[in-house]
């Protein structure tokens, strides 16, 4: 379900009570300053206790390979999550998007997990919306190899440890299913969603400036170490 709008009349109050009824806005493309609201049939949620991640992946985010931080750079993550790239040429992040999440970053909702390379560039990373226990993720990117992954793994570990209880992905695409996004039917997600955002989760339990090592990040995800092939 969605309806077209007017993007100059939407205000960061207004997207946070629409993420809260279990609507969020997107454009066409990067390109279309037009922006339209969305409440799907079925929705993208990652069951904090069911992530998938295999042996591979938990080996290279155990090795510390990356330096993972939040909230250091949104900008940049944010224009790296709008530039699309070989396997997604076209983004729904327009310049009004990019607008209302920076104000919303400024006013503590916005989060993102920053992930760096040794050399300390800037190899992949998410973005996201908070309120209350729930976590709405928007966008990632990769620039490196399991870079995205690893900013999955510690912002799952993140949550569970801030007692979030909601973390919401949009839509499933067959890569977010194969790390464990189920889809999850309107209303099903609405009950789970208001249950939520009655809660509160902090989103720095770990604090801001003292990342967190990749083990840490691994066994909060996790219930107990195990891994698939």
């Amino acid at each position: 379900m969605s309806g077209p709008v007017d993007p100059h009349e939407i205000t960061p109050q207004m997207l946070l009570r629409a993420y809260s009824i279990g609507m969020f806005p997107m454009a066409e493309d990067a390109n279309d300053p037009a922006l339209f609201w969305v409440d799907p049939d079925a929705r993208g949620v990652f069951p904090l206790d069911g992530l998938i991640v295999s042996r591979s992946l938990a080996k290279v985010v155990r090795s510390d390979r990356f330096r993972v931080e939040v909230d250091r750079d949104f900008d940049a993550v944010i224009d790296a999550c709008a530039g699309g790239g070989a396997d997604r040429p076209q983004t729904w992040i327009n310049a009004q998007i990019r607008a209302l999440y920076r104000d919303l970053f400024d006013r503590g909702f916005a989060h993102t997990v920053e992930v760096y390379d040794r050399a300390g560039a800037l190899a992949g990373g998410l973005y996201g919306l908070q309120i209350g226990a729930a976590f709405f993720g928007e966008s990632m990117f990769h620039v490196a190899r399991d870079a995205s992954k690893v900013a999955l793994v510690h912002l799952v570990g993140r949550l569970r440890a801030a007692g979030a209880r909601l973390l919401d992905t949009q839509f499933v695409t067959p890569h977010l299913q194969s790390l464990g996004a189920v889809e999850t039917p309107r209303e099903t997600y609405h009950r789970m969603l208001d249950d939520a955002i009655g809660r509160s989760a902090n989103f720095f339990v770990w604090p801001k400036d003292e990342p967190v090592s990749g083990r840490v990040a691994l066994a909060a995800a996790l219930d107990a170490p195990r891994a698939t092939t």
